[in-house]
């Protein structure tokens, strides 16, 4: 579509212009590359998710340790800041928001 609109690329750092039978070729190997790459990146990570799987070990984030959010409740409910009752448990800031939320409790005034 670009070359029937008479578009081409200019690189004036790698010297590639896609005007030229050359320039286009370069320019095909460049994103052949990035491709090829692309695909070794994710074959990896596949092969380290499986080998993982197969130490036992579950990839991912750790599942929300509900008795730690009903602490962080607690003390919002005890007049605790949101934000100091995360720190002080070890959750995030927006997982406490989140939560509550989730629970319909509004932030103290």
């Amino acid at each position: 579509m670009l070359r029937m609109r008479r578009i081409a690329l200019l690189s004036l750092e790698e010297k590639i212009d896609t005007s030229s039978a050359a320039g286009e070729l370069i320019f095909h190997v460049f994103g052949a590359i990035a491709h090829f790459e692309r695909r070794l990146i994710s074959e990896r990570t596949k092969d380290g998710i499986a080998a993982a799987r197969a130490k036992g070990k579950r990839p991912g984030r750790q599942p929300l340790d509900m008795a730690r959010v009903q602490a962080a409740i607690k003390l919002i409910e005890a007049q605790t800041s949101p934000t100091e009752a995360a720190r002080q448990l070890g959750l995030g800031r927006s997982t406490v928001y989140r939560e509550m939320q989730r629970l319909g409790i509004s932030r103290p005034t």
